[in-house]
């Protein structure tokens, strides 16, 4: 069954990206299997076919094909492009591309970055295991455009997506982003762009993907701005009149920039063997004669359509053997002139210009046991080696005494592991992964993560239950053991961090209802502290959390609800208590039922706390100064918005932060970083099949 590139307005379900085990952004189970290697027409024999493609995304380890939705889906596309997250889970430093952290924990993704620095980057940066590949009948493009606000302090984002096959085994495509936030406030622009190749061929035999990535960050760091009552009392501040513009307010730096260039080269392939067997098909015959028999005025005997035959023989794989390569450059650099209004300098008084390099090369060996070659083959079986090497280039402490000015450490890595899996099938999925570290700095930690779900068919809908759990000895990350810089040095010996966390699920879409709850245990929970150096804490910290999604429809009435509430045992772990996203709105179809029609207005919030800081020197966030901390949140950002699609063209007009200047002001989302003013936004996508 090939997924129809069609368009989809009616999906009430927020997108949050959780691209996991099968299942789409959407909550959706979709089965891989149902989905075939390739087309079984040629590409570049089929002439005015309607479109059909389907894409997915493949493991970093082991190349496993997760199968994800075509982007054609309107419904909320106008909070696609939002830094704070389709529901508002991000703390922002206000500018679109700057570094975010989730005030949701359990949406924290865990060293997934190539480095410490890119960590507060993923809205934009992306993993390999997040590349998306594409088979088509005919090429596929996918272009969109968000241009907001003026030329002084605007942005402007611009994404191109293009895939075609060759043949229907083999396609390739690129990617190109660019991000440009001119910034609402002083020293604040942020220029990001990443470029992109892909390809894949799916054979019988062999089969293969490929990804070049390129990315490039560029972010002017301001500190935040001189006094928060510019914002919260902006009367005070402008000495009588209304209010100060927002670039005109005084921020704390006015020369610093973070640099981060991120290369990588991915490579992942198997090669199946297995055996033959006979399939037997009927189609319709070519140019057969449909006429049916009239009786009378309201009745016709069926058509009779004749049939072929066709007896084809298909590959039914037992054995995959698996190489995944990955080849990473990660540089960092932090340059100002800003002495007075940093940490003390360590290295240059007169200026900053810090800089580092890690280096990785990666490569994993595994032999599969695929599910499903025989009745008793119910679940798949993988062993798998893997070796890391990883370089990493620090500037010396001692640069002024002792030459070269660089000082280089090197890392190994070896880990064993094996995955269980069972992914075909409707009612029951799981699987668990375990490694286990062999050599290197690998020796002594281990990870297993293991998830399961059951489909229960209830009421002609799909009732959802799904299971997770993890537990994980690892080491901190080399950046939070081995740093030095003009502002910041250290040199840890920490102890292994211990990790275990239980969660459930359960989705119900005839209800509209998704209900998930979970706890976690951390123990040497590794942090930044109020000075922003790393620190272990002692002891053991719990996190609880619970988030409930419920939808509401009356007609083309829709009320779309998301409530997390959680709880931290500790103050090193800051956590808002409650964050709340509420989306009232009208969903119908006018002009002859062409244009679908979305109208409504949201709103985003987040119970107070006193959320990390920011450190521009670091690009890091990090515990707030104990003498000087100050709470934020308990304010409402309320957006309005109409969202339309037209074929297959999306676009949107939204009033963002209409209630600026009502309540308290206090529209901060990190300590002395306020979001952008009220402003107009807009957005296009457009998809072409030609």
């Amino acid at each position: 069954m090939n997924i129809q590139a069609q368009n989809n307005f009616g999906n009430n379900r927020n997108n949050r990206n959780t691209y996991n085990n099968g299942r789409d952004a959407y909550g959706n189970q979709i089965d891989p299997n149902m989905q075939p290697d390739s087309f079984t027409n040629d590409s570049t024999e089929i002439e005015s076919a309607p479109p059909k493609l389907y894409q997915w995304r493949v493991s970093e380890n082991l190349g496993n094909r997760i199968m994800s939705p075509v982007d054609t889906v309107a419904l909320n596309f106008q909070n696609m492009n939002m830094e704070e997250g389709m529901t508002g889970h991000y703390s922002i430093l206000g500018n679109m591309g700057s570094p975010r952290l989730s005030h949701i924990w359990a949406d924290r993704q865990y060293d997934t970055a190539p480095t410490m620095f890119l960590e507060p980057l993923t809205g934009f940066y992306k993993r390999s295991d997040q590349m998306v590949f594409t088979n088509s009948n005919i090429p596929y493009t996918n272009l969109s455009y968000w241009p907001n606000g003026n030329k002084i302090t605007g942005e402007d984002r611009f994404k191109a997506y293009f895939s075609m096959n060759v043949n229907r085994r083999f396609a390739f495509g690129f990617n190109f982003d660019y991000q440009y936030g001119r910034g609402y406030y002083a020293n604040q622009a942020t220029s990001n762009f990443n470029a992109a190749l892909f390809a894949s061929y799916m054979g019988k035999h062999y089969q293969m993907h490929a990804a070049y990535n390129n990315f490039y960050f560029k972010q002017n760091e301001n500190g935040g701005i001189m006094d928060d009552e510019y914002i919260t009392n902006p009367e005070k501040k402008a000495e009588g009149s209304k209010s100060y513009e927002s670039n005109n307010i005084p921020v704390r730096l006015e020369s610093s920039a973070n640099r981060n260039h991120n290369m990588s080269i991915f490579l992942t392939h198997r090669y199946r063997l297995g055996f033959t067997r006979e399939v037997v098909e009927l189609v319709d015959k070519p140019n057969s004669n449909r006429k049916s028999v009239e009786l009378d005025e309201n009745d016709t005997l069926p058509v009779v359509v004749p049939k072929d035959t066709i007896r084809r023989e298909e590959l039914v794989p037992v054995t995959s053997f698996i190489h995944t390569f990955k080849l990473e450059r990660t540089r960092h650099s932090f340059k100002s002139q800003d002495l007075d209004s940093l940490p003390p300098a360590l290295l240059n008084l007169d200026e900053t210009s810090d800089s580092t390099v890690r280096l990785s090369i990666k490569n994993v060996f595994g032999i599969a046991l695929l599910e499903g070659f025989n009745k008793y083959a119910k679940a798949g079986l993988t062993a798998y080696v893997s070796h890391q090497y990883s370089r990493y280039t620090l500037m010396n402490p001692d640069a002024e005494l002792l030459k070269p000015r660089n000082i280089k450490f090197t890392e190994q890595e070896l880990y064993l592991g094996g995955e269980l899996a069972k992914r075909e099938g409707r009612l029951l999925h799981y699987n668990i992964n375990g490694e286990l570290g062999l050599a290197g700095i690998a020796k002594g930690q281990f990870k297993l993560d293991g998830t399961a779900d059951v489909n229960l068919h209830l009421f002609n809908d799909t009732l959802r239950v799904k299971a997770h759990a993890y537990v994980r000895k690892t080491l901190p990350s080399f950046y939070m053991r081995h740093y030095v810089s003009n502002h910041y040095k250290w040199d840890n010996d920490f102890e292994k961090e211990m990790r275990v966390r239980v969660e459930g699920e359960i989705d119900f879409p005839l209800t509209g209802t998704n209900l998930k709850a979970g706890i976690e245990n951390i123990k040497h929970y590794t942090y930044l502290n109020s000075k922003a150096l790393p620190t272990q804490a002692s002891g053991s910290i719990k996190v609880a959390n619970a988030t409930l999604t419920q939808n509401f429809r009356v007609g083309i009435f829709h009320l779309d609800n998301e409530i997390t509430w959680q709880k931290t045992s500790s103050d090193v772990l800051p956590l808002p208590t409650w964050n709340l996203y509420h989306n009232l709105y009208i969903l119908t179809k006018i002009a002859k039922k062409v244009l679908n029609v979305q109208l409504g207005a949201d709103v985003r919030y987040f119970s107070e706390y006193y959320a990390p800081d920011y450190a521009p020197a670091l690009q890091q966030f990090h515990l707030q100064d104990g003498t000087n901390r100050i709470k934020i949140g308990n304010y409402p950002v309320v957006n309005v918005y109409a969202n339309l699609q037209l074929k297959r063209t999306r676009f949107f007009v939204q009033l963002y932060h209409v209630n600026e200047g009502m309540g308290s002001r206090r529209y901060f989302y990190a300590p002395h970083y306020p979001i952008n003013p009220r402003l107009l936004k807009f957005g296009v996508s457009w998809n072409f099949y030609d």
